[in-house]
């Protein structure tokens, strides 16, 4: 069976390529172009896969990609919460990208369609609310990524009702673990930890995470098991921010952990200690004023149970090894 991957060069793209590798799909790798040699390297060292030139932002380049393929996972997408004037390219990668694919897989005759979302299209609640399902979608979008991701699934399930496309979309949290070949914004979250961004105190909210390995293992479940709809993929702990630099502290005992959460009232304070920590620590940015309104107080609280249900799916990698492993892979490309 033939499988067209987008983003291949991404943390989940590459980690799925090579997990379906291993499972014995033929796999149409699909990068911005194959002649980037920096973003290339790691696809060609797997081997056996096809790698094709699929910038969602040429359609022909898509139309031909999708040619002979079963199934299309559709992970491709500009991951930015600090946008640094990238909004446009952000909104205009999530909409025209989830048009561009589907209306290709359907001219193609794809057979499926696993199409990568988010938990940031869920809504933000308040501290003791319920867990927040499928059925649930985000209002508040004042963060261009936020708005990116909540707009172009809905705009995907549209196009694959009008379309006939059999989709399913997958919902991860922030995605953690190793095989990345450059920082995402969780990855960001991380290292500005370790490099003690988070000393003086946390954002008062929660930071959900899944290991890249479960991600990975749910778009395959997905692809093979006859299903319908949306599947969060989280893992089963719902950490606030404070908890997890406790966890790097724990691991790495020269990470000082936060000495307090910072008071709800006080969140205007941490873009501004944000982009101090850059300046001084060198940390990646990881806040900006639409996060603290979005964020700050409310707390991510997903569901996994569907897709545990549904498709037998469950977290192998506990929040404190992907965790480990996460600060090994920084570590391993400081070096």
């Amino acid at each position: 069976m033939r499988v067209l991957v987008t983003g291949a060069n991404g943390h989940l793209g590459f980690n799925l390529v090579r997990a379906l590798k291993a499972g014995g799909y033929r796999v149409r790798a699909g990068v911005r172009s194959t002649s980037d040699a920096a973003k290339t390297a790691a696809l060609r060292l797997l081997g056996d896969i096809e790698l094709v030139d699929a910038d969602l932002g040429q359609p022909e380049q898509i139309r031909a990609a999708m040619q002979g393929v079963d199934i299309l996972f559709q992970v491709a997408a500009v991951y930015a919460m600090v946008p640094g004037g990238r909004e446009a390219e952000i909104l205009a990668a999530s909409h025209d990208g989830a048009s561009v694919a589907l209306r290709a897989a359907a001219d193609a005759r794809v057979r499926k369609v696993v199409f990568t979302s988010s938990t940031v299209t869920l809504p933000q609640v308040a501290r003791g609310a319920a867990s927040v399902d499928e059925t649930q979608w985000a209002s508040d979008l004042r963060v261009p990524y936020v708005r990116a991701k909540t707009e172009a699934e809905r705009l995907a399930w549209k196009i694959a009702g009008e379309l006939g496309l059999n989709m399913v979309t997958i919902l991860p949290s922030g995605i953690t673990g190793p095989g990345f070949a450059r920082n995402t914004p969780t990855i960001d979250f991380f290292e500005a930890i370790m490099r003690g961004a988070m000393r003086l105190g946390a954002p008062d909210t929660t930071f959900p995470v899944v290991d890249v390995r479960d991600v990975v293992r749910a778009h395959v479940l997905a692809a093979e098991h006859d299903c319908e709809g949306r599947f969060i993929a989280s893992g089963d702990d719902i950490p606030t921010f404070r908890e997890l630099a406790g966890i790097v502290s724990s691991i790495d005992p020269t990470v000082r952990p936060p000495l307090m959460t910072v008071p709800h009232l006080m969140g205007w304070v941490v873009p501004i200690i944000d982009r101090i920590n850059h300046r001084i620590l060198g940390s990646p940015r990881i806040a900006t004023p639409e996060m603290v309104h979005t964020f700050n107080g409310m707390y991510s609280k997903p569901s996994n149970q569907r897709i545990k249900k549904l498709l037998g799916w469950k977290q192998q990698y506990s929040l404190e090894q992907t965790i480990r492993d996460t600060m090994q892979a920084i570590r391993d490309r400081g070096r």
